[in-house]
Protein backbone atom coordinates (compact mmCIF):
# COMPACT_ATOMS: atom_id res chain seq x y z
CA UNK A 1 0.00 0.00 0.00
CA UNK A 2 1.39 3.12 -0.75
CA UNK A 3 -0.77 5.56 1.25
CA UNK A 4 0.41 4.58 5.22
CA UNK A 5 -2.58 7.00 6.30
CA UNK A 6 -5.83 8.47 4.61
CA UNK A 7 -6.81 11.11 7.54
CA UNK A 8 -2.89 13.11 6.83
CA UNK A 9 -3.28 12.71 3.35
CA UNK A 10 -6.84 14.03 3.06
CA UNK A 11 -5.23 16.88 5.50
CA UNK A 12 -2.30 17.43 3.66
CA UNK A 13 -4.32 17.60 0.29
CA UNK A 14 -6.09 20.30 1.58
CA UNK A 15 -4.09 22.42 3.21
CA UNK A 16 -1.87 22.11 0.14
CA UNK A 17 -4.67 23.13 -1.95
CA UNK A 18 -5.37 26.46 0.08
CA UNK A 19 -3.33 28.70 -1.81
CA UNK A 20 -3.99 27.29 -4.92
CA UNK A 21 -7.81 27.86 -4.36
CA UNK A 22 -6.83 32.07 -3.28
CA UNK A 23 -4.71 31.97 -6.84
CA UNK A 24 -7.13 30.17 -9.07
CA UNK A 25 -10.47 31.31 -7.29
CA UNK A 26 -12.54 30.82 -10.54
CA UNK A 27 -11.27 27.60 -11.51
CA UNK A 28 -11.84 26.30 -7.87
CA UNK A 29 -15.45 27.92 -7.49
CA UNK A 30 -16.39 26.16 -10.44
CA UNK A 31 -15.40 22.87 -9.61
CA UNK A 32 -16.74 23.15 -6.12
CA UNK A 33 -20.01 24.36 -7.76
CA UNK A 34 -19.71 21.69 -9.97
CA UNK A 35 -19.16 19.32 -7.21
CA UNK A 36 -22.12 20.38 -5.39
CA UNK A 37 -23.91 20.23 -8.14
CA UNK A 38 -22.90 16.77 -9.06
CA UNK A 39 -23.47 15.09 -5.04
CA UNK A 40 -26.98 16.92 -4.59
CA UNK A 41 -29.46 14.44 -3.51
CA UNK A 42 -31.59 14.14 -6.42
CA UNK A 43 -32.73 10.49 -8.14
CA UNK A 44 -30.19 9.03 -6.59
CA UNK A 45 -29.07 9.67 -2.76
CA UNK A 46 -25.90 11.20 -1.72
CA UNK A 47 -24.28 7.94 -0.64
CA UNK A 48 -24.78 6.42 -3.23
CA UNK A 49 -23.58 9.30 -5.00
CA UNK A 50 -20.33 8.83 -2.88
CA UNK A 51 -20.18 5.21 -3.72
CA UNK A 52 -19.76 5.44 -7.34
CA UNK A 53 -17.38 8.40 -7.09
CA UNK A 54 -15.16 5.89 -4.65
CA UNK A 55 -15.59 3.35 -7.48
CA UNK A 56 -14.43 5.86 -9.64
CA UNK A 57 -11.62 6.59 -7.29
CA UNK A 58 -10.36 3.00 -7.23
CA UNK A 59 -10.60 2.28 -11.01
CA UNK A 60 -8.66 5.47 -12.01
CA UNK A 61 -5.91 5.11 -9.40
CA UNK A 62 -6.53 8.42 -7.06
CA UNK A 63 -5.44 7.87 -3.59
CA UNK A 64 -6.38 11.01 -2.16
CA UNK A 65 -10.04 10.51 -3.65
CA UNK A 66 -10.19 7.03 -1.94
CA UNK A 67 -9.00 9.05 1.15
CA UNK A 68 -12.00 11.99 0.35
CA UNK A 69 -14.89 9.91 -0.64
CA UNK A 70 -14.36 7.29 1.87
CA UNK A 71 -14.20 9.88 4.43
CA UNK A 72 -17.71 11.07 3.73
CA UNK A 73 -19.02 7.56 3.22
CA UNK A 74 -18.34 6.79 7.13
CA UNK A 75 -19.73 9.92 7.84
CA UNK A 76 -22.77 8.65 5.44
CA UNK A 77 -23.22 6.01 7.37
CA UNK A 78 -22.41 3.77 4.40
CA UNK A 79 -21.56 0.15 6.13
CA UNK A 80 -18.63 -2.17 5.73
CA UNK A 81 -20.65 -4.32 3.18
CA UNK A 82 -21.99 -1.65 1.18
CA UNK A 83 -18.37 -0.21 1.01
CA UNK A 84 -17.08 -3.88 -0.41
CA UNK A 85 -19.56 -4.23 -2.79
CA UNK A 86 -18.78 -0.81 -4.56
CA UNK A 87 -15.14 -2.10 -4.30
CA UNK A 88 -16.43 -5.82 -6.20
CA UNK A 89 -17.76 -4.06 -8.94
CA UNK A 90 -15.04 -1.08 -9.61
CA UNK A 91 -12.37 -4.26 -9.03
CA UNK A 92 -14.38 -6.05 -12.18
CA UNK A 93 -14.53 -3.07 -14.07
CA UNK A 94 -10.42 -1.89 -13.40
CA UNK A 95 -8.95 -5.28 -12.75
CA UNK A 96 -5.71 -6.06 -11.53
CA UNK A 97 -4.91 -2.25 -11.05
CA UNK A 98 -8.39 -1.62 -9.63
CA UNK A 99 -7.61 -4.65 -7.14
CA UNK A 100 -4.86 -3.21 -6.51
CA UNK A 101 -6.51 0.36 -5.19
CA UNK A 102 -8.96 -1.78 -3.66
CA UNK A 103 -7.09 -2.54 -0.90
CA UNK A 104 -5.96 0.98 -0.36
CA UNK A 105 -9.44 1.56 -0.41
CA UNK A 106 -10.08 -0.87 2.58
CA UNK A 107 -7.11 0.48 4.46
CA UNK A 108 -8.52 4.34 4.38
CA UNK A 109 -11.57 2.87 5.65
CA UNK A 110 -10.06 1.29 8.83
CA UNK A 111 -8.42 4.52 9.48
CA UNK A 112 -11.90 6.69 9.12
CA UNK A 113 -14.15 4.39 10.56
CA UNK A 114 -11.52 4.35 13.62
CA UNK A 115 -11.41 8.19 13.94
CA UNK A 116 -15.30 7.57 13.73
CA UNK A 117 -15.56 6.15 16.79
Amino acid sequence: MTTSSYPDLTHNVSRQLTPFRKSQAATMQGFSAMAAGAMADGAVGAKHKELVALGISVSQRCSACIGFHTKALVKLGTTRAEFEETLAVAVYMGGGPALMYAAEALQAWEQFAAQAG
